[in-house]
């Protein structure tokens, strides 16, 4: 490629904005119900598209109808180097359009920001691997080895119809992947106007989604009545909700405290982590869960009319258990619950956990720093889950990496599954910097 006509080349950074804004425009809804979820295979297919329109071919496979994976490969320098696995998923969380300052399939920019669900979970992550490939494509740039794209359905629900079936029923298309990098990684935490945390994901609690069950005498909503289902079900779940596990400080935990004590200027200490957590403000959230296992009631159901006493009653439980606890969570839930109540999975995958070492984490951390001198870059546990639990399988060594630089004064916690969801314009173009740079010396 001439250097003429990589001048020509549209700008990665321009373009992030108008591939973000555009998958923002496409309603990837994800209810977990396969007859009411939309719009993945659209999703693919624009990205297929785009991806055809710089000569890089991509596959689609549907694990359902309209349940859409793409994947796709460029090929490195070094064809004996292992390859690198980058992953985004294409489906988002409901958001109702009623509860929005802008329709949360808009895609508009507005105040430097680009608003909409999926803004930062995780279409911009999506765009920013788009628009860099792309801008390689066009001006001859080769990674020093091969990556594999996946941008997958149905995370939000488990990734039953995304990675793990991309994992189970096509393991092929991740030949010679041993490390995988993707959502929820590499954003800021501002210390000072001169010093910036990025908290790079090297840890994620297990998903130990389940539902519990109360069977009672079914009978007059007006008679006396000892054996309510309801009653059994509504008292085991307030057990649940108000009960705190214990506290457990993991490896990925104990690195990120003390990195924040360093920064902070402040004494660690080991037995009462959460008062230096509290420091952190709006990220205290994902922190703050990040040092012991948890359990909220998110669903009740029962019965059929309003005097009748139901024969049973069910409620859903979000479990997130830290590295090698689930079974110690399970074992606790049941105690809490008592021998009555019936517990059944709906998800159960395992926490993952790494070491903040080696050349990827180095080639990460350089990137930011030549970005942002100011950085300073940390692991961290993610309190939620990623489609990394399926690649994990495969036997690669996973990480969130998705750099954003973020307003000091962003609740950036906040925006995941919540209302107003957007990523700030300048943040966007940062993070194409940002993995340009990682994915040309990863």
């Amino acid at each position: 490629m001439t250097s003429d006509a990589a001048s020509a080349a549209p700008d990665p950074t321009v373009e992030v904005v108008d591939l973000c804004r555009d998958l923002l425009r496409i309603d990837t809804t994800n209810t977990g119900d396969n007859d009411t979820s939309a719009g993945e295979r659209r999703a693919a297919e624009y990205v297929a598209e785009k991806l055809a329109e710089v000569g890089v071919a991509a596959e689609i496979h549907e694990s359902a109808p309209g349940r859409a994976n793409l994947i796709a490969r460029i090929p490195g320098t070094d064809p004996g180097r292992d390859a690198l696995l980058v992953h985004g998923h294409l489906d988002v969380v409901p958001a109702d359009a009623d509860e929005w300052s802008v329709h949360p399939f808009s895609g508009e920019v507005r105040d430097g920001y680009l608003w909409g669900r999926g803004a930062i979970d995780m279409k911009d992550f999506d765009a920013m691997v788009l628009a860099v490939v792309r801008h390689w494509q066009r001006t001859g740039v080769r990674p020093p080895r091969d990556i594999v794209l996946a941008y997958t359905a149905d995370e939000e629900a488990g990734s039953d119809y995304g990675a793990h079936f991309l994992v189970q029923q096509h393991r092929d298309l991740f030949d010679g992947c041993t490390e995988a990098v993707g959502e929820v990684g590499g954003f800021s935490y501002s210390i000072s106007d001169a010093q910036r945390l990025y908290l790079i994901e090297t840890a994620e609690k297990g998903l130990d989604w389940m539902r519990l069950h109360a069977k009672g005498r079914p009978g007059h909503g007006s008679f006396v009545h000892d054996d309510n289902a309801v009653t059994a079900l509504a008292e085991a779940v307030a057990r649940i909700g108000r009960h705190r596990f214990p506290l457990t400080v993991t490896p990925t935990v104990r690195a990120f405290l003390t990195e924040l004590s360093d920064v902070l200027g402040v004494e660690l200490d080991p037995d009462d982590p959460e008062t230096a957590i509290a420091k952190l403000g709006p990220i205290a959230n994902i922190i703050g869960a990040t040092v012991r296992s948890t359990a909220n009631p998110t669903r009740l159901a029962a019965g059929y009319k309003d005097n009748v006493i139901p024969g049973r009653a069910t409620a859903t439980i979000d479990c997130r258990s830290l590295p090698g606890q689930s079974e110690l969570l399970e074992r606790q839930l049941r105690e809490l619950v008592g021998p009555d109540i019936e517990i059944e999975y709906i998800q159960r995958q395992p926490a993952l956990e790494t070491t903040f070492d080696g050349d990827l984490v180095d080639a990460m951390s350089a990137a930011l720093r030549a970005e942002d001198p100011g950085a300073r870059p940390v692991p961290y546990m993610l309190s939620g889950g990623t489609d990394a639990k399926a690649f994990a399988q495969l036997g690669m060594r996973c990480f969130g990496f998705a750099p954003l630089r973020l307003p000091a004064d962003l609740n950036f916690s906040a925006l995941f599954h919540g209302i107003d969801e957007r990523v700030p314009v300048d943040g966007l173009q940062f993070g194409v910097r940002v993995l340009d740079r990682f994915l040309r010396n990863c």
